[in-house]
């Protein structure tokens, strides 16, 4: 198969009959195999049922109902395992991303080697205080700490080698990183190519502004799994001995200043108080931190999902 293209999606039955109408066409026009893969992250309105009727009409659209909502970085993981095409592109279901770009992202990686393309919408129709400014000082973050220079990490429309989405696990809200999972995965060759963005035609945005805040926590621990996902002891460690030495010099500074001086008092200063909070910081960072992330990432739980039902896979 050459094409699979994924998409997440909730509560948009209205655009999905035209967005797999135009899908259809442009496939078709290059000639592709391909499947497409619908997945209904707990949408409360006729969408898992638009999707059975669309599958009924065309055997290559495939469907995947949560049961519950669960969010894109879920639905992304579910449709990636499903996928078996030599080449995924994922879209969002809203009709802002073109159809019209996938035979571009399909030549990038299978004539131009990319492992990744990431679509880049240079011109934005959404708002600039609400969305606009808050994904520019998300991008110019995660470019800092992830040195994979990207305009638009979050974009949904994006072309992958089959390989790439076989090899990271999307989780939490993730989906924002996954050129940096692939980077962490050994894949090198990202890319970036300038895509159409549309206006919303159907529905409400589902962005806020707690994802935003979710996006940059998840930052911070994709940075950190990244460096220190195969030796936490490496960060914890040395943040743990590098506290801990500052508690155990004060507490022998203290003893020595008691011993050359009776009178000294040790508990009436502040430095007692400093050596005794930072050797108990440094036993926490050893303890509770280090098996706190070991348990996290090695939870067999992290990725488990209700699926309602399934339509063609």
């Amino acid at each position: 198969m050459n094409l699979s293209i994924v998409i997440p999606l909730k509560d948009e039955s209205e655009s999905l009959p035209e967005l797999c109408f135009w899908i259809e066409r442009v496939v078709n026009e290059q000639q592709f195999t391909y499947e497409i893969i619908l997945i209904d992250d707990g949408s409360t309105d006729d969408s898992w049922k638009t999707i059975q009727q669309l599958r009924s009409v065309n055997a290559n659209i495939k469907g995947i109902k949560f049961q519950r909502n669960y969010g894109k970085s879920a639905a992304l993981n579910e449709g990636f395992k499903a996928a078996q095409g030599d080449v995924v592109i994922t879209m969002d279901a809203d009709l802002q991303d073109s159809p019209d770009e996938i035979p571009d992202l399909y030549k990038m990686i299978i004539i131009d080697g990319f492992d990744l393309v990431s679509g880049w919408k240079k011109k934005r129709y959404d708002n600039k205080f609400t969305k606009n400014l808050p994904s520019k000082l998300f991008n110019a973050a995660t470019r800092s700490m992830s040195g994979i220079y990207l305009h638009d990490f979050n974009c949904g429309l994006k072309s992958y080698n089959k390989k790439v989405i076989k090899s990271v696990e999307v989780y939490g809200e993730m989906h924002r990183y996954i050129p940096v999972l692939a980077k962490w995965a050994g894949f090198r060759k990202i890319g970036e190519k300038i895509v159409e963005h549309r206006k919303r035609k159907y529905g409400i945005t589902k962005f806020g502004w707690d994802r935003f805040v979710n996006g940059f926590l998840d930052l911070a621990t994709i940075t950190f799994v990244g460096k220190f996902g195969k030796r936490p002891m490496h960060f914890f460690g040395l943040w743990g001995t590098l506290f801990f030495l500052i508690g155990f010099i004060s507490s022998i500074y203290l003893i020595v200043a008691k011993l050359i001086e009776s009178n000294f008092s040790i508990t009436n200063k502040p430095a007692f108080f400093i050596a005794l909070t930072a050797m108990i910081v440094g036993v926490q960072l050893f303890l509770a931190g280090f098996i706190g992330e070991l348990i996290s990432r090695n939870s067999s739980e992290r990725n488990f999902y209700l699926i309602e039902e399934k339509a063609g896979i």
